[in-house]
This record gives C-alpha cells, sequence and structure tokens, in this order.
C-alpha cells in the first residue's frame, strides 16, 4: 500500500466505474414511509392519567411539609 507522507495533501477522489450515483449531503436514503402509530388505547390513557395524579399528589405532600 503506497503511503502519503502526514503533512500532504489528500488524494483526489473519483467516481468508480459501473457504481451507483453518491448521494449529496444531507440527503437521506429513501425508504418507505412509516406506519401511522395507533392512538391510546383506554387503558394506557388511565394508566398515564393515574401516573401524573399521584406524581403531583406527592409533589404537593412534598411542597406543604
Amino acid at each position: 500500500m503506497r503511503e502519503r507522507p502526514h503533512d500532504g495533501p489528500l488524494p483526489s477522489a473519483s467516481p468508480v466505474p459501473g457504481a451507483r450515483p453518491r448521494h449529496p449531503d444531507g440527503d437521506r436514503v429513501p425508504c418507505p414511509p412509516r406506519p401511522a402509530r395507533a392512538p391510546l388505547t383506554r387503558r394506557r390513557y388511565a394508566y398515564r392519567l393515574g401516573a401524573m395524579v399521584v406524581v403531583l399528589l406527592l409533589l404537593m405532600i412534598w411542597i406543604v411539609r
């Protein structure tokens, strides 16, 4: 393998014959769209609401104390 001096310029880039074209900088690789998320069920909604109430009650008790 041919080594270049550490202070020399980088070798120039050249396209590979027969390869796919490069993606421009900042572009993303195309992929199929994601499916939409299912809405929250009543049970999950109730669990989250209950957890929020418990956290708020504990916070209020800590502040009042």
